[in-house]
């Protein structure tokens, strides 16, 4: 039972992370203006993954998209490759894991096909779980060192040289989901082990004997005192050739032969 939980509460913790990193790679609001040192201003400026957008103090909002690729940064375009991976893997997960639950039965499949696809889609999910967290720390870098670059400019006296951008919700919620994929990839591989079954977990092991088996026959034993002579046995030339077997070699009869 605790089992089939561990799974079940990985798969909707899985599934929750992955929606959430697909919210944050669509999210507009990557980085926006700081309006510390302006306050009240007609125009705020924001910035997502694929588009940039501008909203007027009427309420109107104005988006454009990015119509260039190879005049991005290259950091930029890395950010955008680990989403897309994070999003790819998290899917295929979602997909392996969802015929890989206890509770749910598909023909004849063991639990030990189940336990290898519940491993494979709890790799999948810390895997794209890595590639969202780095992304967005990535890119969280990124308007780090811009914003203390910016704020030098204005120490300087060049105030209108560009605007300085802070972190947005896209960044949060990147982060958070992130980490929530981690974890229910790692609730996944620890149900993965609970789904083995016994017999493939522990295997008898067989031991033979080493030498080769020796039969021993019993024959006729005289019972006797222990006090009686031995029989004497007589040498001859019929004896020799009677002692001979079929293939030339020699024989020597034993003492109950002539008794």
């Amino acid at each position: 039972m605790s089992v089939t939980i561990c799974q079940s509460m990985g798969f909707l913790v899985s599934t929750l992370g992955i929606g959430g990193i697909i919210a944050s790679t669509c999210m507009d609001q990557w980085s926006t203006q700081d309006l510390y040192n302006n306050p009240v201003t007609a125009v705020f400026n924001y910035q997502g993954l694929w588009r940039t957008c501008v909203r007027e103090s009427s309420g109107f909002t104005e988006c454009r998209g990015y119509f260039t690729i190879l005049g991005l940064p290259a950091m930029f375009q890395a950010v955008r490759a680990l989403m897309i991976v994070g999003i790819v893997l998290g899917i295929l997960g979602l997909l392996v894991c969802i015929f890989a639950l206890k509770c749910i039965r598909i023909g004849n499949m063991e639990d030990s096909a189940k336990a290898n696809m519940t491993l494979t889609s709890g790799i999948m999910f810390i895997v794209a779980g890595l590639c969202a967290i780095t992304g967005v720390s990535v890119f969280a870098n990124m308007l780090v060192t811009n914003f203390w670059m910016s704020t030098a400019n204005m120490y300087q006296g060049m105030q209108n040289v560009q605007n300085r951008y802070t972190f947005g919700s896209a960044l949060f919620v990147g982060w958070v989901a992130g980490g929530l994929a981690l974890v229910g990839g790692i609730m996944m591989c620890l149900a993965c082990r609970g789904l083995i079954p016994e017999e493939s977990r522990y295997k008898a092991v067989s031991y033979n004997a080493s030498g080769r088996n020796i039969s021993y026959r019993t024959g006729p034993y005289k019972v006797g005192s222990g006090y009686e002579p031995e029989t004497k046995t007589r040498k001859g030339a019929g004896y020799e050739e009677a002692a001979r077997s079929e293939d030339g070699r020699r024989s020597y009869p034993s003492k109950y032969d002539y008794v």
